[in-house]
């Protein structure tokens, strides 16, 4: 009879110690971790070690990058080895299967679109082009089995030649003429299954000729009101279109948080939510950026941008290990309660109602 007792007050106590370490939704806190957490890996072939990521249910998905692709048909064949692996996975939803094809110079996969944002704007029928590109970069990634473009790109340059209007890359100073163009692209793609990305909120129009984020700190010193005015601007019929993600940048706006960048500021991301009324998935960008170099190692990064609000960590430095580094921090985070349960699953539930909208 003692013995019986024993053993059922141990069993009793590993029920109690798996439902805390559970999520309701059955998930251990690794696995909720990764689902918001987008990896990347080296080379043309995926590795053993993100392939068991995935087939253990602890990755959201893969960003795709040049090295990664030397033919459609060998890329086609790599996302086919990804999607057998999340088949296996205890999460049953597609994986979000990722790229920058916003078109002109940045394009990771041949073909459409060819024409770059500025192009777009300069063409003869520019609301035409924008929905032709929309099409032409949503039937691409579908194609190879990709089914989210980093794109389009909504900021509104203001000098020519300047950091974002180098390579082409946004439709106009005019913020009407690029949230229309924006909204014109984003709705084509989307018709095609491929969920789109508007970036970089708040805005990276302002950015002079030799700065970049990638490389190191940025400050924009933009008034509120025209942040507000021009740089926001595009966002508002972008998001009333039904755009699936955000990407917030690593610029610092001193009118919004004088000390962090927008993608690790909650402030910068409540103005996304209040003021444009977005409901979707919030992504970072790259988290390997030089201006997060006063800001810690990956996981450091990835637990403040979660802290912030964001719900999606692009880790994307080709380094499995770092979306690794991410997901651990993050995990801990759940689990130790510096990052709030509620809002860690009212994020997972956002990436998850992203993911069944994809194939």
């Amino acid at each position: 009879m003692k013995r019986r007792k024993a053993l059922l007050a141990m069993a009793v106590t590993v029920l109690a110690m798996s439902t805390v370490a559970a999520t309701p939704a059955g998930l251990m806190p690794r696995q909720l971790a990764g689902q918001r957490v987008i990896y990347s890996y080296p080379g043309l072939t995926p590795p053993a070690s993100l392939l068991q990521r995935i087939r253990a249910g602890e990755a959201a998905g893969v960003i795709f990058f040049g090295e990664n692709i030397s033919s459609s048909q060998q890329i086609t064949n790599v996302v086919r080895q990804f999607r057998d692996a999340n088949a296996q996975s205890p999460v049953h939803r597609p994986l979000l299967l990722m790229t920058d094809q916003e078109g002109g110079k940045v394009r990771r996969l041949p073909g459409e679109p060819v024409l770059s944002e500025k192009q777009v704007a300069q063409s003869a029928d520019p609301s035409a082009a924008a929905k032709a590109a929309g099409t032409g970069a949503g039937q691409n990634l579908a194609g190879v089995g990709m089914n989210v473009n980093l794109a389009p790109v909504l900021d509104v340059y203001r000098q020519p030649g300047n950091f974002i209007d180098k390579y082409g890359r946004s439709y106009s100073q005019d913020p009407q003429v690029a949230g229309a163009l924006g909204r014109d692209f984003v709705t084509a793609q989307q018709s095609t299954g491929v969920a789109a990305t508007a970036k970089h909120f708040p805005g990276l129009g302002a950015v002079p000729a030799g700065s970049n984020t990638d490389v190191g700190p940025v400050t924009l010193n933009v008034p509120l009101s025209e942040l507000r005015a021009k740089d926001e601007a595009p966002y508002h019929p972008v998001v009333d279109a039904g755009v699936k993600l955000v990407m917030l940048s690593w610029a610092v706006y001193p009118a919004l948080d004088a000390s962090r960048p927008a993608g690790l500021s909650p402030t910068a991301v409540q103005e996304l939510r209040t003021k444009t009324n977005f409901a979707g998935v919030t992504v970072t960008d790259a988290l390997e950026a030089g201006a997060l170099k006063s800001y810690g190692g990956p996981g450091n990064r990835a637990a403040l941008a979660a802290k912030a609000g964001m719900d999606l960590i692009l880790a994307s430095a080709r380094d499995v290990s770092q979306g690794d580094d991410a997901a651990s921090a993050l995990a801990a985070g759940l689990s130790d309660g510096s990052l709030p349960s509620a809002d860690f699953t009212a994020a997972v539930d956002r990436v998850s109602a992203l993911r069944d909208g994809v194939k």
